[in-house]
């Protein structure tokens, strides 16, 4: 009888023990639920920013906007206080956090916006809509394959019919400039800005480092015919030439 009761006891014990314990965790995550939802200054993009514009430039371009502490970046800036005499490292887009980073001292940006043409190379530019551009998704110092599309003449087996190849491989881009953008979206309720999938608008100027016959190419392909991009890092696996025609499409 007596240890029946001895251990009546000790079930009561425990269980008021898990109970306090269980309080005490939901009272934590309360606590650290309410500070993630504290609100912060952060300095937002509302017009496009060249690269190079300094700092000082910068006022009539940038808002104070208050978002959720979770919802600020690490290095999000609420002022330029500390920043006088920088520039900006690279394009700033509306919409985006005024990043620590992005900010720069004018020589350490110089030529931040081109990347180095490689020894033998030359630089060729020209102008593609963002759907012909991996949808405008390409920087500097990127890899790129260009497909040169002719409506007729350029496969000799049939000169008759339309024709595609990738023709140039992992080419280096060493410059992009972009038209400028639509302002972003407006925040959600919550205070944070929901993912952009508005579609890019106006064209890109590209410009890739690549030898003189292949300038020679991507000039004629552009004055004659298209050209199509694709975003192509190095390790992308090169299963050759190969031209593209509705007879063989299917295959």
């Amino acid at each position: 009888m007596k240890s029946r009761m001895l251990a009546g006891t000790a079930a009561v014990a425990l269980a008021l023990v898990g109970a306090i314990l269980i309080v005490m965790y939901a009272q934590g995550a309360d606590q650290r639920a309410l500070a993630g939802t504290q609100p912060a200054e952060v300095l937002v993009v509302k017009t496009a920013i060249p690269a190079g514009t300094p700092v000082e430039e910068m006022a009539a371009s940038l808002a104070t906007e208050t978002v959720p502490a979770a919802g600020k970046s690490a290095s999000a800036l609420s002022n330029l206080d500390d920043k006088a005499g920088t520039v900006a490292a690279v394009d700033l887009i509306p919409g985006e956090q005024l990043l620590a980073e992005r900010l720069v001292a004018p020589e350490d940006a110089k030529d931040s916006g081109a990347a180095t043409v490689p020894a033998g190379m030359q630089e060729v530019s020209f102008q593609l809509e963002p759907q012909r551009v991996v949808g405008g998704r390409i920087s500097v110092g990127d890899h790129v394959g260009i497909a040169m599309v002719f409506d007729a003449g350029a496969d000799k087996a049939n000169e008759k019919d339309e024709s595609t190849q990738l023709t140039l491989r992992k080419v280096l881009v060493t410059a992009v400039q972009r038209a400028p953008q639509a302002a972003a979206k407006e925040e959600s309720e919550d205070g944070t800005n929901p993912q952009d999938t508005t579609l890019p608008e106006g064209s890109l100027m590209l410009t890739v480092a690549v030898n003189d016959i292949d300038a020679n190419k991507i000039v004629f392909a552009s004055e004659f015919g298209r050209l199509w991009l694709t975003k192509e890092p190095l390790n992308a696996k090169d299963n050759g030439p190969r031209i593209e025609r509705k007879e063989v499409i299917y295959k």
